[in-house]
């Protein structure tokens, strides 16, 4: 579990996080989203020890990180593949991550395998394209078998056949009662692999709860009905509450309701439907939705668009 209280950070005057606080429960994948500048960046890296706290704090597994005995046994951690000695091998790099925490070569081994490494084991860091140093990365994040796990943008460089590795990975991490929190600009990816969603805009917590909610109340939820007896239907749910927008072609648009209660309102007034059907936007709509306030960088073009 990770726990951040009143978690704030400022360089000079600029607050970079402000008096965040949230909760990443294990079993879960916990999405962190957010803006460039938002925040995330800098509250994963306070995570780690890598940031102290202007104030407030965060802990993993109810500890701060500097405190714990073994790291790499507790908390894995991908924040910048590209911090390797590039003149190693990538069995070499692993080698001498799990010699600080006295890590068997069978674990090296092991990663190796599970992040699909075998054939450019041998073969050195520097040389390796995004997606093997990304794939790289991963491994040495599960060396120490940890019982958290961080990464940041872990699937960017990687293949279509590596984001669905991953995906199934995270999955999979997290079904076993990991703690895993993934940040990520890939909305469709996101809404995939996530169970909770945390989002940031200008460091401060805009969302915090699970994907289809955070989806439903920026993007509110509507209904698509299809009867012959529209008008009817129409009559039957008119409330201040419930908006009927005709489509064409006997289809209507009901927002303010939810299926069962348009379906149980047309069997009580004996109104036939032919369709009911929820629908929902997607999470890159809710996000932008959430965020579009919370920018800080924006193009001209993005500014003609609005």
């Amino acid at each position: 579990m990770i726990e951040a209280e009143g978690l704030t950070k400022r360089y000079g005057s600029k607050t970079a996080v402000d008096n965040i606080r949230f909760t990443v429960q294990p079993g879960k994948v916990t999405g962190f989203l957010g803006p460039n500048g938002a925040g995330k960046s800098t509250t994963m890296r306070m995570i780690v020890g890598l940031d102290r706290p202007t104030s407030g704090r965060v802990t993993v597994e109810g500890a701060d990180y500097r405190d714990l005995r073994a790291p790499l046994h507790e908390v894995g951690v991908l924040l910048d593949a590209k911090g390797v000695h590039t003149g190693r091998t990538a069995r070499k790099h692993l080698l001498a991550l799990a010699a600080t925490h006295r890590i068997p070569t069978k674990r090296v081994d092991e990663v190796i395998g599970l992040a699909g490494l075998e054939s450019v084991a041998s073969k050195r860091v520097g040389g390796f394209s995004l997606g093997m140093g990304q794939r790289l990365g991963i491994a040495a994040a599960l060396l120490g078998d940890p019982g958290v796990v961080i990464l940041d943008e872990p699937v960017n460089g990687l293949d279509p056949e590596g984001v669905r590795w991953m995906r199934l990975l995270l999955r999979r991490l997290a079904s076993e009662g990991r703690t895993v929190l993934l940040s990520s600009h890939l909305m469709t990816e996101m809404a995939q692999t996530a169970d909770h969603l945390i989002v940031l805009g200008r460091g401060r917590v805009l969302a915090d709860a699970p994907v289809d909610e955070v989806i439903t109340r920026a993007n509110g939820s509507a209904v698509r009905v299809r009867s012959p007896h529209l008008d009817r239907l129409a009559s039957v749910l008119a409330s201040p509450e419930i908006a009927v927008t005709a489509l064409g072609d006997g289809a209507a648009q009901v927002s303010g309701s939810t299926p069962e209660r348009i379906g149980e309102a047309a069997a009580a007034a004996g109104v036939v439907l032919h369709e009911l059907t929820p629908l929902s936007g997607s999470l890159e709509d809710a996000y932008l939705t959430l965020t579009t306030d919370e920018v800080e960088y924006r193009s001209d073009l993005e500014e003609v668009s609005r």
